[in-house]
């Protein structure tokens, strides 16, 4: 079953690049992705960092990323497996309107910022109906299964990931809501990187192209690498 269209879900902390990294190096499989949103944030809003963001600056990124995905996934007509899904950046926004733009400040700031976004609520409300209509259709068409990774692990706690933890079970429960909702099959994959890949090769009868200890340390690798050019984009814009 080499051509499936496979998408690694999950929200902050569950090892979504490092296990699809190392799915796609044990099975041969493209893995494809989408910047993250420190990465494209200098680009689009040059000088601003992701905590001083207003709800049409995270729309904008949030959009930027969702075309992105799409262009990539859509050059792999033969099957890929995808770090993240065109569900995640809505489902963070929708779980951002919910707790606050910055999850991780105090309960007395983040409360006193929902009040400024008082005058974008009306059209917040609005343009998620349209976007998440968007995003739905095509989740709906696009990916074969999901891959779903629970919340098991601490945050990672870098300075550059403004959420916590009541926004990560939140993010949790509104992907695999959606996933049941489209009827998507997915399959839960926990424990070690090696537990999982287990289940997922197993369950979704895939090749295997080298011995797993092998792709997860090259899965590793490019894990530490691609955290590393992420922290780098954010340290630019202290």
């Amino acid at each position: 079953m080499k051509n499936l269209k496979i998408a690694m879900s999950g929200t902050y902390s569950t090892g979504k690049t490092t296990t699809s990294y190392a799915l796609s190096f044990l099975t041969g499989i493209p893995r494809t992705h989408a910047q993250t949103m420190r990465e494209i944030l200098p680009v689009i809003l040059p000088g601003k960092r992701l905590e001083e963001c207003t709800p049409t600056d995270l729309y904008e990124l949030g959009i930027r990323r969702f075309t992105e995905r799409v262009r990539c996934e859509a050059s792999l007509s033969d099957g890929f497996i995808s770090d993240g899904s065109a569900l995640h950046e809505w489902v963070y926004g929708r779980a951002r309107l919910k707790i606050g733009l910055n999850p991780s400040e105090n309960v007395v700031k983040r409360n006193f910022n929902k009040l400024k976004l008082i005058p974008y609520l009306i059209p917040m409300l609005e343009f998620n109906k349209y976007y998440e209509r968007m995003v739905k259709m095509h989740t709906a068409n696009a990916y074969d299964i999901f891959i779903h990774l629970p919340v098991e692990f601490p945050i990672v706690k870098d300075g550059h990931r403004p959420v916590n933890e009541r926004f990560r079970t939140l993010s949790d429960q509104f992907l695999l809501d959606i996933i049941t909702e489209l009827k998507i099959p997915y399959i839960t994959a926990g424990g070690t990187v090696e537990e999982r890949l287990r289940k997922i090769t197993e369950e979704l009868d895939l090749p295997i192209q080298m011995p797993m200890q092998e792709a997860i340390a090259l899965a590793k690798q490019e894990t530490f690498k691609r955290n590393s050019l992420e922290i780098e984009y954010s340290n630019k814009l202290k």
